[in-house]
């Protein structure tokens, strides 16, 4: 686990244990029980497999994960079609991955091929009814006391979701913006050491990875920014102090006065030491996170002046 030391269960806040036989290995010889049976009372997915097979490689921990994030909502059962000739010939699998739903004891729905993870997910929800991910609720919840400023509580759901799945980018970011807020910065910046490079490229990551590393740029322009604002109120063409100013605001939380003075200088002069008030600006945007009141409204603005 990437994150914390929670006691907590294998899931969140909602306090549901998936059951041992969420995800199986089946055959010809035991797929009566293990999917016909076992779909009267809960709906299961069949997976037709096989190890040589490049996309089920990338599709089956897809779906383990998410059936793990359902909670016992559905079930996951493989089947080797190189050990299960006769299984595979049965439900005419031509190619792998092929994949399908049973529910009430029949097959209900199917694909065939890989799929990103949000079509599975969406296949998932129809399988359900639209039960919902309880991860997906937990976020929400744990979102929600993160603005309340209720960091413990909002932190340990995001553990809690971190023992189920160490690589799940909300929670992680989640949990990176807790210690964020708690002072804990040098915790938020070891654990983005820890964090794949591939999963650093999230939203929810990249957005406390760029504020940190901007907040650092910004450490010696926020102790001078009174002479960075008298400076800049004398000279407003002065464009490097003007961006030494809208540092030292993002450094000390002035979010928007930080932005107005990149915006102000692009109104100036756009192209400026090769646009650097744009570039700043983008990181900005990134820093404070894509759905963030603040992005919408200067992306919009930068737009009206780029486009002037």
């Amino acid at each position: 686990m990437l994150v914390g030391n929670s006691d907590a269960g294998a899931v969140g806040g909602n306090g549901a244990v998936p059951p041992a036989d969420l995800i199986k290995d089946s055959g010809t010889a035991t797929f009566v029980a293990d999917v016909i049976e076992a779909s009267k009372t809960t709906p299961v997915i069949v997976d037709f497999w096989a190890p040589w097979c490049g996309p089920c490689k990338q599709l089956t921990p897809t779906i383990e994960k998410l059936v793990k994030q359902y909670a016992g909502k559905v079930k996951l059962v493989k089947v080797n079609v190189d050990e299960n000739q006769p299984l595979a010939m049965q439900f005419r699998v031509q190619s792998i991955p092929a994949v399908y739903a049973f529910k009430g004891g029949r097959p209900v729905d199917g694909f065939m091929g890989a799929m990103p993870e949000s079509q599975v997910k969406q296949f998932i929800e129809k399988l359900t009814g639209g039960a919902g991910n309880p991860i997906d609720d937990e976020l929400e919840q744990a979102s929600e006391f993160l603005k309340q400023n209720q960091i413990d509580v909002a932190l340990e759901i995001y553990q809690e979701i971190l023992s189920q799945d160490p690589t799940h980018a909300k929670a992680l970011g989640g949990a990176l913006k807790c210690y964020v807020a708690m002072g804990q910065e040098d915790v938020a910046r070891d654990l983005l050491k820890k964090i794949p490079e591939a999963l650093l490229k999230s939203p929810d990551i990249a957005s406390v990875r760029t504020a940190l590393e901007l907040k650092d740029q910004a450490q010696g322009a926020a102790s001078e920014i009174e002479g960075l604002a008298a400076k800049a109120a004398a000279n407003p063409k002065d464009m490097q102090a003007r961006l030494d100013l809208a540092m030292a605001r993002f450094a000390l939380g002035e979010k928007e006065a930080a932005m107005n003075e990149l915006l102000e200088m692009m109104k100036l002069d756009r192209k400026w030491n090769e646009e650097a008030a744009r570039k700043q600006l983008v990181k900005f945007f990134e820093a404070f996170g894509p759905t963030d009141p603040l992005t919408i409204q200067g992306r919009r603005r930068m737009s009206s002046i780029l486009f002037s």
